[in-house]
């Protein structure tokens, strides 16, 4: 089973460093007139192309921080330490981050307002043994999820580059992870954000914290018109009032590559 496991891996591995990159100037433009540093990458699944700004930064590898929600999710479910996006974790009482937070909650509403103290109770309950394991055959990033199961993520030794990201989710898009099909599908509908006449467009944020200046993420993929677009972006956030423009600038991303 590890002589297979290794063998995805570098079939995987060598599979993303096989893809060719092109340089947006239009996406480029996008983040010009933002004004933001940071990195965007779009991938055509099932195609061997990547299109996006600021090639170095997009194979640079940061905290996954709120994004790595998805990636829980399903090791979660897989793992048996959730019945279903349903199951309610209870609220504990404790002041949170967020009022949104205050309340019992399953992941399908989690995920949605982001809630970190659900999610790391959901990890506490999949424990490191099973987290480290299922890391590794996701081939989720450097893969290494330290000593702290609550907190690898935010804090790492966990990272993951933005091109990895949106190979991760190509996979995920597609059903070509390897975890039973009605698991990815159940993820794939608690990551659905909004949707119109032929297109429905799915995704995580995350504002890893630990680096300065922080990581603002927005990953996901889009359906539209019948095929599906994997994304990543990064950006250098300097306070929470900046956030909203991780959204705002993928989006922009990716108007100027003719989607949405």
């Amino acid at each position: 089973m590890q002589r297979m496991l290794c063998g995805v891996l570098l079939v995987l591995v060598g599979h993303a460093q096989a893809l060719d990159w092109q340089d947006s100037p239009a996406v480029s433009r996008a983040f010009a007139q933002a004004g933001a540093t940071g990195t965007f990458v779009l991938h055509e699944v099932g195609s061997d192309r990547l299109q996006g700004h600021n090639r170095r930064r997009a194979a640079t590898r940061y905290s996954p921080a709120s994004t790595f929600k998805i990636a829980n999710s399903l090791i979660g479910l897989a793992t048996g330490a959730v019945a279903s996006v349903d199951e309610v974790f209870p609220y504990d009482g404790q002041p949170q981050f967020l009022k949104s937070w205050e309340r019992d909650m399953g992941l399908r509403e989690a995920i949605r307002v982001s809630n970190l103290s659900a999610y790391q109770m959901l990890a506490r309950r999949i424990g490191l043994p099973r987290m480290r394991r299922q890391v590794a055959a996701l081939v989720y990033g450097n893969g290494e999820v330290g000593t702290a199961v609550d907190r690898f993520w935010l804090d790492g030794p966990l990272a993951i580059s933005a091109v990895e990201q949106a190979e991760f989710l190509a996979r995920l898009s597609q059903d070509r992870l390897p975890l039973a099909p009605a698991i990815q599908a159940k993820v794939r509908e608690i990551s659905l954000l909004e949707q119109g006449p032929g297109w429905r467009l799915y995704g995580k944020t995350g504002w890893a914290t630990s680096v300065e200046p922080a990581i603002g993420w927005w990953v996901g993929w889009l359906e539209q018109d019948g095929k599906g677009y994997s994304f990543a972006l990064n950006m250098d956030i300097h306070g929470p009032a900046e956030l909203p423009r991780r959204m705002a600038l993928g989006k922009a991303s990716l108007r100027a590559l003719g989607l949405l």
